[in-house]
């Protein structure tokens, strides 16, 4: 896979097929809950940003990672218990359903958080 990136569009297609779908529906699920949020390549993945870093997410082998920073790992704290999480990431087994309703709730709250600072 290539390590630099212009745009999303490049990042997914880099991917098989059935990942592709993966990111397309996590981009687009991102995307509705913050429609204004600015979309880029940043740390070599898909990155969000509104008034700060909204979230990133990145796929590899055998899981999403999505980056809500630690704030939005905090505030899901027990919705994301079946997951593994670190301070400011979770990871979603790519052999289970992406939970995409949680992840636009946690989009939605970074949106608030960010646009109250």
């Amino acid at each position: 896979m290539e390590s630099q990136y212009q745009t999303v569009d490049e990042y997914i297609k880099a991917f098989p097929e059935d990942v592709q779908a993966i990111l397309r529906k996590m981009r687009q699920t991102i995307r509705l809950a913050a429609p204004e949020a600015k979309e880029m390549i940043s740390y070599r993945m898909p990155a969000y940003k509104l008034n700060g870093v909204l979230v990133y997410f990145a796929a590899y082998k055998s899981h999403l990672g999505f980056y809500p920073t630690a704030s939005g790992i905090e505030a899901f704290k027990k919705e994301l218990a079946p997951y593994k999480t670190s301070k400011g990431a979770v990871q979603f087994p790519l052999d289970s359903p992406v939970p995409y309703a949680l992840v636009t709730r946690i989009v939605k709250f970074k949106v608030q958080e960010n646009l109250a600072k």
